[in-house]
């Protein structure tokens, strides 16, 4: 039985909103063909304090598509950016978490890179 909000994927509990926001698709049709490293991402981002511990895992990592990976961390920052007023310290923790894992994996910070000038052209 998942408590409110989760749902159960592969036997194990994932925040519906979170994977929402990792997979960009408001509804999830199938759950169950979620990629292993978005639920990964799903556990690490509702629980900063495990990403110590995966991080030579997704380093190691042969993402499915590292299109929908990068772009799942960008969204977790955007996301975090705009509620950080409703839990200042969840969403930093979620950003940081999101930041690292972009860096290590993407040698970059899409975010800081892009200017009100380049989302114009």
């Amino acid at each position: 039985m998942s408590m409110p909000g989760n749902i159960l994927v592969a036997e194990k509990e994932y925040s519906l909103d979170t994977l929402k926001i990792i997979t960009g698709h408001s509804v999830l049709k199938d759950p169950d063909l979620i990629p292993e490293e978005l639920l990964l991402l799903c556990s690490v981002i509702d629980n900063p304090y495990l990403l110590p511990y995966f991080l030579e895992t997704f380093y190691s990592m042969q993402l499915r598509d590292e299109n929908a990976f990068h772009f799942a961390l960008l969204r977790i920052q955007v996301d975090s950016q705009l509620r950080m007023n409703e839990d200042i310290q969840k969403h930093q923790h979620r950003m940081y978490a999101a930041r690292t894992l972009e860096k290590l994996l993407f040698n970059e910070l899409l975010l800081e890179t892009l200017s009100v000038q380049d989302v114009m052209e």
